[in-house]
């Protein structure tokens, strides 16, 4: 019994400490290797804007209206609104907004309407890929708000750095808005901005969502994305990995595509679940196994079996609570038991931090009150992770491999809801 705890005691530590690394992983990095271009290339590249979406009545015109709105030639943009034939709410918002924009002479935005199965985001990726005509195709999801100068900022690095996929930063935004959400807007902010580029350093790197820009012959080249997969970004970029192929990774507050917490704690734990199940899905396609190095294959195989080690963890805790009031353990035992709690507060006194870090980059304002909702909120939102890492794995061995939705209701836009430029994102770039 006290070898059981003083192992978990130890696994759970490592893993926390290694968790803490990646966290902080880019601090200490030169700041171009993460950073935009200060200055833009003339426009050359094309690009293919997939916007994959399902039930996004409220937010999809916004998102088209944000598009229509980038600093890039209309001619060498084009935008595929993506949907499933039995969607018609979203089907008629998309296209009245695509008829406005006609009659101002935008020729460039189209909806592409798809009645075959399975009704999910990397079919429609797929189906939009074999209309997409452009150089380079981006993945944005249909309530994001992409910086206007995104397109300049990609060409710029693909022709100047010679690569072929980027990935841009992506940010929760509204942070106050319910318990969970500053944690949540957090995970996003150390994500896309440090553990991302220890990814891309090694050369294995799950890709996260959208935002993401790939060269077209080479997306079409590999077959597209995989229509089995709940996590096809995570897939797909370990698939890339294993080709050897570079990926850059860029987080500039600048130029993030701004995104929303889930509404609802139900929507949370149903997103959640999903890149749980989907994680657990490539770690058993074996992608990873076909990654050159030992350090790339380690590295894969640690972050997709997460939800799985999160899920026994989230068991375990049951038990815990039963031994921290039933059972008594030496002196020594009782001690290094505690090992977790200390880097488990670490881990929290780094996140506290990087609460300021993050508003103050996006010109938000943190407060004593936001850090102590932090702490209240802390160890709740631990256990919601590991009941949605608990409901993945149940999920997949009963065999439930449906995708199920997140609302979007746009709540990190301004309170018309149209995804309207603020004065901040006005370019200050020279072209």
């Amino acid at each position: 019994m006290y070898a059981g705890i003083l192992l978990v005691s130890f696994i759970v530590s490592a893993q926390s400490v290694w968790t803490l690394y990646m966290t902080l992983y880019a601090w200490d990095r030169p700041p171009a290797e993460a950073n935009a271009p200060d200055h833009f290339l003339e426009p050359r590249l094309s690009f293919t804007a997939l916007l994959p979406a399902r039930h996004e009545e409220d937010v999809i015109a916004g998102t088209i209206a944000r598009l229509a709105r980038v600093n890039y030639p209309p001619d060498l943009v084009q935008v595929l609104v993506v949907c499933s034939a039995d969607d018609q709410g979203t089907i008629d918002e998309a296209e009245a907004e695509i008829e406005l924009l006609r009659q101002e002479g935008r020729e460039n935005f189209e909806t592409v309407v798809f009645s075959d199965g399975p009704v999910n985001k990397p079919h429609g990726l797929n189906v939009a890929l074999a209309r997409a005509t452009n150089d380079v195709v981006v993945i944005f999801d249909a309530e994001d708000d992409m910086h206007p100068d995104i397109f300049d900022v990609v060409n710029t690095i693909m022709e100047e750095e010679q690569v072929r996929v980027v990935q841009a930063g992506v940010q929760l935004m509204n942070f106050e808005s319910t318990w969970y959400s500053a944690l949540n807007a957090l995970e996003y902010f150390f994500w896309f901005r440090s553990r991302m580029h220890y990814y891309a350093r090694v050369g294995a790197i799950p890709l996260g969502g959208n935002t993401i820009f790939f060269d077209r012959a080479l997306i079409a080249r590999i077959g597209g994305w995989d229509e089995k997969i709940l996590t096809e970004d995570a897939e797909i970029g370990l698939r890339l990995s294993a080709e050897g192929e570079r990926i850059r990774v860029m987080y500039d507050h600048r130029y993030v595509t701004k995104e929303e917490v889930p509404p609802t704690l139900k929507q949370f734990i149903k997103q959640r679940t999903r890149w749980n199940q989907g994680f657990i899905q490539v770690l058993h396609k074996g992608t990873w196994r076909k990654l050159k190095t030992g350090k790339q294959r380690r590295l894969a195989f640690m972050t997709l079996v997460f939800p799985s080690n999160q899920a026994v963890l989230g068991v375990y805790f049951a038990f815990s609570l039963f031994t921290m009031f039933s059972l008594k353990t030496p002196v020594l035992v009782a001690e290094l038991s505690y090992l977790p709690v200390v880097i488990v507060l670490a881990n929290f006194l780094t996140t506290a931090i990087g609460l300021y870090d993050f508003t103050r980059a996006h010109g938000l304002k943190a407060t004593p009150s936001a850090v102590a909702g932090l702490a209240i909120a802390w160890f709740p939102y631990q256990l919601v992770l590991a009941f949605a890492s608990v409901r993945a794995v149940s999920r997949q061995v009963r065999g439930h491999l449906d995708w199920e939705k997140t609302q979007h209701v746009g709540g990190h836009r301004d309170k018309a809801g149209d995804g309207s430029l603020g004065l901040d994102e006005v370019s200050e770039n020279v072209a």
